[in-house]
């Protein structure tokens, strides 16, 4: 089975961070967000995976080639028109036969062996508060009877979440070769949403299937978020009395410590994740993510994101830091 995983953002609500990496590296629990997701794939039976990428994409490529074994596919997206434009980019790679896509920044869990042996064309969603942020179904049973990309109008709180098991792959490619050529667009873009409706008009069944969780990685915010809820489902805990590794600390989990930390005379955790060869002085870190060799020192960090090799000295602070950057608060 062959997933498809679009991937060409910029991440601009991630900024500074995806100054200098893609959003779908951006690591979180100790993988890249784009580790997660496509361990999980092969865990459920995928053995083919394309990509479409876009921004900083070879970064994203040379990551994923240093890793998997399995067949991996690159599209490149030239322009940014919306996720359905990300899709009809890929239609070479998927024409023809069953594919599962998946969203490049976000990640869930749901029974995919399960999905992946679906006769229909199944939908992942998930209640949502908001549902103006989202594509949205209507449903009976498990049958969709409407679909609605980003409506303004609460209809259903129902959203779908970033998870499309689709059979009729040449239809849906038919539909957006349509939605192109008439340019039939939803603010601004050619939304996968749209052509999935267009296809329940001529004569596509869709169903729907829960996810057990639907973890977002659009915002600072909500990266830390994932960071704790993931870091609490998979309870990875190192050592805690370990004054010879980490001398004069306290552990406190759930966190993730990477090969090569060094840790003195700090409390780190609960829910922070070290990157490798991060370390840590002197300091008080409690849900964060540190950064590839970052450095802090004589802190407090309380939300906090930190990139790869950035320094950090001085007082008690909330930060969202890029890669390589230096803040020195300790004068």
């Amino acid at each position: 089975m062959k997933a498809l995983i679009p991937a060409a953002g910029v991440g601009t609500r991630l900024r500074p961070h995806t100054h200098t990496i893609p959003k779908a590296l951006l690591p979180v629990a100790g993988k890249p967000i784009m580790g997660h997701i496509v361990d999980d794939l092969m865990a459920a039976g995928i053995d083919e995976v394309c990509f479409v990428t876009g921004y900083m994409g070879d970064q994203i490529r040379e990551w994923a080639e240093g890793r998997y074994r399995i067949p991996l596919h690159w599209i490149h997206q030239r322009e940014r028109l919306g996720l359905g434009h990300a899709i009809l980019t890929a239609a070479e790679a998927i024409r023809g036969e069953p594919v599962l896509i998946v969203l490049g920044d976000t990640l869930f869990e749901a029974d995919l062996p399960s999905v992946l042996k679906r006769p229909d064309n199944s939908l992942g969603v998930m209640t949502v508060e908001d549902p103006s942020r989202f594509g949205v179904v209507i449903v009976e049973g498990e049958k969709v009877v409407r679909l609605v990309e980003k409506p303004a109008e609460p209809i259903s709180h129902l959203a779908i979440a970033g998870l499309y098991m689709i059979r009729d792959t040449d239809l849906l490619l038919s539909c957006l070769e349509r939605m192109v050529a008439e340019d039939l667009r939803t603010r601004g873009e050619y939304q996968l949403t749209d052509a999935l409706a267009m296809m329940m008009e001529q004569g596509a069944v869709f169903r729907t299937f829960p996810l057990k969780s639907w973890f977002d990685c659009g915002l600072p915010e909500t990266v830390l978020e994932t960071n704790r809820r993931l870091l609490e489902r998979d309870a990875r805990v190192p050592a805690v009395d370990a004054p010879a590794e980490h001398p004069g600390s306290i552990i406190i989990p759930p966190v993730h410590l990477a090969e090569g930390v060094v840790i003195e005379q700090s409390v780190v955790g609960p829910w922070v994740t070290l990157d490798e060869g991060a370390i840590i002085r002197g300091s008080v870190i409690r849900n964060a993510i540190i950064g590839r060799r970052a450095r802090v020192e004589k802190s407090i960090l309380d939300g906090s994101l930190i990139g790869d090799h950035a320094v950090v000295i001085g007082r008690p602070m909330s930060l969202n830091v890029g890669d390589s950057s230096e803040i020195n608060l300790s004068c």
